[in-house]
């Protein structure tokens, strides 16, 4: 499928058409909109640049808004969908229902925000919106979009109500989305939720339609985003910024006196309110998260079930978590009997529970973290201890880490001094953060360093080990311990699986870059000449689907080696009989 002004075009293009061609492509435009669900209509906003695509923006950062309420005889139930035309199947609605609601044991009352993430059904066609494809390419790959999950991100408000036969007003406003902008889509939340429980639907078409006009979240640009009055400055962080460094958005210009709103982060959770009951164990931890182990957070309330697992899934950063993980999981989950089966061993997950019966389902489980509430900043709660699972016949209710787990490395602890002086001090939870964030940073980059020095050929685990001794982490981390032992578990792990293919496919694009770039600077005319026509014809071929595949894998090419490349194709082209020009002009797009 080829939209005029999407193949190639420039990031604000935001899927223009060709006036000229809109009435004949009309029938394409679905294919597009919204992530690749059909509307039943495209309609035009007047007040934006003619030819747009109705809800293009709103598709590069959501889904759908769902609004779940509480039905006396259904229970939960989505009662809005917005855009009206946008597609959940039954199986995605019905997880959603359940999933944005906190469990009646957690009693919520008031306002509480939550995010959860739950599978794609199969069958869904994969999104065709070329807008996100174009900058995934330049993420974090721990910030990339997974295919196969949504995210939802709740506002749920719970309050007594005598008007109503349950007594109680409950209702919850939920974004669903495939980007993983965890304190964006919350912050963004708190900004229209409120407001939508006074106002209702014509509030929320409203706040939607401002997140239509909003620009495509393009990685390192900074990014003013109007919501319902309030301006929000963003900027999404790239694969090229140093790992570590917060690109605070600074209020530096004139002009900016009407930012409302700046977030120095789109998708980091507060480290340390959620490793404080548990930080004096922070490196075991890290070390579960690194090998992949399944992993159960128990805890109060979906709040801090799900900043939790965020936190550990965040804590390997910058490697990406590569198995599922789901912030916040009922027994109403469409693959709870999946991941609570006795008749095989617990896959590679971390779950985040409130429903007490969890503890004697999963309590089978090798590791088990069980939190009470998380203090607001300031509060410290008591450090929960490790205690061995096998020792006990049912979990033990009170706080505590519940493994067997006898951990690879030595605890740091000059670190574990200076978070607990920070505590003795009552130093800033966010000062905290950064201390935590820095030393698991420095413990992922001593681990990885050893791996990354790419190689084609096939990975042979026992060569590596024995370059462990001159290039290991011993050159980076002051940490002692059993690294060679955490190396071979790592190997086996998902997170090892998915690092692996994930630099593989890095140094395969680079390669082809290097090769185009090459080309290009070849006299291909030169060489036709000494060649008969079969060969040349074949050339041209080549070269085209190179270009195709450089546009198509977004190799890393520099846009003047295309057009160098499209030039030499035109040249060749040109230098051959009438009739081949004829054919090898229509075949492809040079």
């Amino acid at each position: 499928m080829a939209l005029r002004g999407l193949a190639g075009s420039g990031p604000g293009s935001r899927g223009l058409l060709d006036e000229a061609g809109a009435a004949d492509e009309e029938r394409e435009v679905p294919a597009v909109v919204a992530a690749g669900d059909a509307p039943e209509d495209v309609e035009e906003d007047e007040g934006r640049s003619r030819g747009l695509l109705r809800w293009d923006g709103f598709s590069a950062w959501l889904h759908c808004v769902c609004v779940v309420g509480f039905d006396l005889e259904l229970g939960q139930a989505v009662e809005v969908i917005y855009p009206q035309h946008s597609k959940l199947t039954d199986k995605e609605k019905t997880n959603i229902c359940y999933l944005s609601f906190p469990d009646s044991n957690s009693g919520c009352l008031g306002d509480t925000q939550f995010c959860f993430r739950f599978r794609q059904s199969s069958g869904r066609r994969v999104s065709l919106h070329c807008l996100l494809d174009q900058f995934e390419k330049d993420l974090p790959v721990y910030l990339k979009k997974d295919p196969a999950y949504f995210y939802g991100y709740v506002y749920f408000r719970q309050v007594r109500d005598k008007t109503l036969k349950r007594g109680y007003f409950q209702k919850s406003l939920v974004l669903i989305s495939k980007l993983p902008y965890i304190h964006f889509f919350h912050t963004v939340l708190k900004q229209i939720a409120p407001e939508y429980f006074e106002k209702n639907e014509p509030y929320l078409e409203a706040a939607c339609n401002d997140v239509d006009r909003w620009p495509a979240p393009m990685p390192g640009k900074t990014l003013h985003l109007p919501i319902m009055g309030v301006v929000m400055k963003v900027r999404i962080p790239t694969c090229h910024d140093k790992p570590g460094t917060t690109q605070i958005v600074q209020l530096t210009q004139q002009g900016d006196t009407h930012i409302s709103v700046i977030l120095p982060t789109v998708h980091e959770v507060d480290l340390f309110r959620c490793f404080c009951p548990v930080f004096l164990h922070s490196q075991m931890l890290w070390e579960l998260v690194l090998l992949g182990e399944p992993l159960v957070v128990m805890a109060p309330s979906p709040s801090e079930s799900s900043e939790t697992v965020l936190a550990l899934v965040n804590c390997i950063s910058p490697l990406k978590y590569f198995s599922d993980f789901r912030p916040y999981f009922t027994i109403h989950d469409s693959e709870f009997k999946e991941y609570t089966t006795r008749t095989q061993a617990p896959p590679s997950v971390i779950l985040g529970v409130t429903n007490p019966f969890f503890a004697k389902t999963l309590q089978h489980w090798p590791h088990i973290i069980r939190i009470g509430d998380l203090k607001p900043a300031g509060e410290i709660p008591k450090q929960v201890k490790v205690k061995k699972l096998k020792n006990l016949k049912t979990l033990d209710s009170k706080p505590g880490v519940y493994t067997s787990y006898k951990p690879y490395l030595n605890r740091d602890e000059e670190i574990m001094k200076q978070l607990q002086k920070g505590v003795q001090q009552k130093r800033p939870s966010e000062a905290q953060s950064v201390i935590l964030r820095r030393y698991f940073l420095e413990l992922t980059q001593s681990f990885i360093i050893p791996l990354s020095p790419p190689q084609l050929r096939q990975f042979l685990p026992e060569e590596f080990m024995k370059t462990l001794e001159k290039t290991g982490p011993q050159l980076t981390s002051r940490i002692k311990g059993d690294w060679i032992g955490l190396y071979r578990h790592f190997l086996k792990s998902p997170n090892f699986d998915g690092w692996f293919k994930t630099r593989r496919k890095e140094m395969t694009q680079k390669l082809e870059a290097l090769h185009l770039e090459a080309l290009c600077e070849e006299d291909l005319l030169h060489w036709t000449q000494k060649h008969t026509e079969v060969e040349t014809v074949d050339l041209v071929l080549k070269l085209k689907n190179k270009l195709l595949q450089a546009d198509r894998e977004h190799l890393p090419v520099k846009p003047d080696t295309m057009e160098k490349l499209r030039t030499h194709i035109d040249a060749i082209i040109l230098a051959l009989p009438e009739d081949l020009q004829g054919i090898l002009l229509k075949t492809g797009m040079t």
